[in-house]
This record gives structure tokens, sequence and C-alpha cells, in this order.
């Protein structure tokens, strides 16, 4: 009798890439030859190698996906140990996209995983653009919004302002709070962006400086007030690196002599981080099962072996286990994921004429406008240092302030006057240049 096949390494992997079904997406077409595309072809970046992060790429690497990067700028602290699976005792101090990529790397083999330990600020955005799929894991605000505004800069409309697909860079947000966390899908140009729902994100609690100043109650008080207030009156011009060990301990030593002067117990060094740097406390489960909804539909994403999350799913596993999905809007009004007002113009056109074509044109009527590109202020109306500053950019090119780039994205903020009605509003604007290489007719449809 001839020995047995030995299992297949792909064998769960098969059930959904190899045979059809009912839920499938429209272009899924199943196959050894899809299976073997995934492994070979889609590049996945994972951003974000703490919690959520690590889990994610041991989930990535576990589904198929051969080719995967991963980028974070902070090192492993003895506190990550606990939920961060990846790390051990002798890797403290060590950056944790280097250490993550080759933990996975030893356990998984055939999987390529290239860490990048900077800043996500600090790649060329031409990096993003190199991935079929960007996986969240983070825990700020701020970066999700970089890297979402990134995502939806390579979104292009046609003249109809419809998105083109081919341009889509789709996006698997991740997140956690405790027993509570969320998985959604962003395609930029179909589903709301991480901007058209930035309202989900409630506000962080900021205490009156007058309470952290004469009547601390809490241990967060007396850390606030270490933070806030000491530091500057014993530091004056020096800012504070919430990354730097030397500082977080010097605002731990202040915090505790503070509790001890108003007799509140709680300061710990643990909690001393958890309040500078707005730390949410994190569930090594939780961030196992988020995990596993954000590899599923990136799963899904790449291979269209089902229709995805749509699009926001949420987790509370505070008392029992719950899960809802809600699909919100997208925002067709959006700044940064919307189609913006496509507007053409030569190359010769002055920023000051510019300005004068937007009280012209019939969907802006705006007036008094100032204008910015890429968070650089190329003219402003107010106050009167910056209009002094950004007035000589009046009689140069628009062009030329934009680098000379075929087409891109600008943002106008002025008056606008709708239904006889003037109010203050920001504008996206995409701005074509005629007669430059590379840009068709289609960009240019359509313009003013």
């Amino acid at each position: 009798m001839a020995d047995a096949a030995p299992p297949s390494k792909s064998r769960d992997l098969d059930k959904l890439l190899l045979r059809p079904g009912n839920l499938v997406g429209p272009t899924f077409d199943p196959g050894v030859q899809l299976r073997d595309d995934l492994q070979e072809y889609a590049r996945v970046l994972v951003v974000g190698a703490g919690g959520l992060g690590c889990e994610l790429l041991k989930d990535l690497a576990l589904s198929g996906f051969k080719n995967l990067e991963v980028i974070d700028m902070d090192r492993i602290e003895v506190t990550n140990l606990n939920r961060q699976f990846l790390f051990r005792l002798e890797d403290v101090g060590k950056p944790k996209a280097e250490v993550a990529a080759k933990r996975v790397m030893e356990r998984i083999s055939g999987v390529n995983i290239v860490p990048h330990f900077c800043r996500i600020e600090d790649k060329d955005i031409r990096f993003y653009n190199d991935f079929n799929i960007i996986a969240l894991g983070l825990d700020s605000i701020e970066a999700r919004s970089y890297i979402n505004a990134v995502a939806c800069s390579f979104l292009e409309y046609d003249s109809d302002d419809n998105p083109q697909e081919e341009t889509m860079k789709p996006m698997v947000d991740g997140g956690t709070e405790g027993f509570k966390g969320h998985a959604r899908v962003i395609v930029p140009g179909v589903t709301p962006c991480f901007e058209c729902t930035i309202w989900l994100f409630p506000p962080q609690v900021k205490f009156p400086l007058c309470t952290l100043a004469e009547t601390p109650r809490n241990a967060a008080h007396c850390i606030e007030y270490a933070h806030l207030i000491k530091w500057d009156e014993v530091h004056s011009g020096k800012a504070f690196d919430p990354d730097n060990p030397d500082h977080m301990k010097w605002v731990y030593d202040e915090a505790v002599k503070r509790a001890e002067l108003f007799g509140i117990p709680g300061v710990t060094y643990s909690l001393t981080q958890g309040v500078v740097k707005n730390i949410i406390p994190a569930i090594a489960s939780t961030n196992a099962i988020i995990s596993a909804a954000c590899t599923l539909e990136t799963l899904k994403i790449a291979s269209g072996c089902s229709k995805t999350l749509s699009n926001y799913l949420t987790y509370n596993g505070v008392e029992g286990l719950h899960t809802k999905v809600t699909e919100f809007v997208k925002d067709e009004n959006c700044l940064v994921c919307g189609p913006g007002v496509l507007i053409e113009l030569d190359t010769t056109v002055t920023l000051e004429k510019f300005i004068d074509l937007l009280g012209e044109h019939p969907k802006l009527l705006m007036t008094k406008a100032s204008i910015t590109y890429r968070g650089k202020n190329l003219y402003m109306q107010a106050p009167p240092v910056l209009e002094e500053m950004t007035r000589s950019n009046l009689e140069v090119p628009l062009y030329d302030l934009m680098d000379k780039i075929p087409k891109d994205v600008l943002h106008a903020t002025g008056t606008i006057d709708k239904d006889g009605k003037r109010s203050s509003g920001l504008r996206k604007l995409r701005v074509v240049f005629k007669g430059i290489d590379g840009v068709t007719d289609m960009d240019m449809a359509g313009g003013a």
C-alpha cells in the first residue's frame, strides 16, 4: 500500500482558494494558480509592530502571504513583553520591526519580511505605492490619519468624478482598547476613509491647568503636572521627548513627589507612560481576535474569495461576547478621499491669477482664498505676518510652486458664496496642467 501523501501546509487556505462558493467576489477565479499568485505577487505592508502588529505579521504569514514588510519607529520595552509575543527579555532595546520580522521568518518557512526601523513620515510617498494592501496596527489617531492621507493620495477620478479602480490602495485597519476592538476595510473612493469617520474617535481627556497646579485629586493629575507644568519650569526651552527614557523617568520622579505632597496614591512608572503618551490598555486576546478579522479581510481583498466586510466591525468582550458590523457612508465632500474640484491650468498661470479664478469657478465662487500644498502655505490671507511672508509667491507660476508636478491636489480656504449666503469653507482642488507629458485628455476633461 502506497504511503499517504503528507498533509498540505496550505490545506485550510486551499478550502478558500481552490473551490467556488456563493459569497465570493465578482473577480474570484478559484484554482492553484490563484494560490500561487497570492504567495508570489501579493505585497502587504504592516504599519506598526506592537501588540496588534505582531499578531498581524504572524497571521498574514500563516495565511499565504509571502512578501511582507513592516514599519515601526519604536524599540522594545520591558512593558511590551506581556502581550507582544514575538519579543523576549533579551530583545529589550532592539527595534520592534527588526525583531518581529526575524521571529516570524524563523517560525514560518518561505515567508520574506522586510523591516523598516523608522518613522512612517520618513518614507517617500512612492514607498507606500509599491504595496497591494496596507494593514494598520496602530495606536495613534495621527498615524492613522497620515497613512490614510497617503493611500488616498494615489486615488484618481475620471472626468465624471468616478474613482478609477486601478488607483485604489486598500487599507485594513485594526484597533484595540482593553476588551474592545474594531476592524475596518477602507477602499478609497468606495468606502469611507479614516477622515470621513473621524468623529468615531472621542477627543482625548484634558485636565484644566488650574486643577493640575492647585488641587490635584488623582495620580493622573500629578503626572500631568510634572509633564505639562514642572518640565517647562525646570527645562526652559527644552522640548519633552516621550520616547526618551530619561525624560520619562524625570516626569515619574516629579509626579511621585507631587503625589506624596498631596497624599495621593497610585503613581507608577507604567501609569506615567500611559498618561503622558496616552497609551491605551492592551490585552493579548483582544489583539489576537482583531488581527484575525483584519487578516481575513486582507485575504478577501487580495483573492476575492469572499465579499469583504462592509465596512466597520466592532468587538466587545467586556461582558460576554458581542460583535457588530456597521456600514458607514462615505462623505462625498471629504477633503482626503473625495474627488474635489477639477481645475485645468496653463503652466504660466500665477498664484494670484489662480486665486482670482477660484472666485469665478461655478463650483467654488471662493474669494479671499488662502492656498496650501502638501502642508506648505503658498499664500495666506491672514494673519498679517503670514500674509507678508507668503506675498512674494503671488507672482510665481503655480506650476513652479507645485514643484512642476503635472497634476496634484492642493487645498483652498476662503469665503464661499452659496445660495446668496457667504460662509467660510475649505475645498480640495485637483489641479491639472495642460501640455505636460503624462497628463491625458481624461485628466483634463471637465476643467475650468
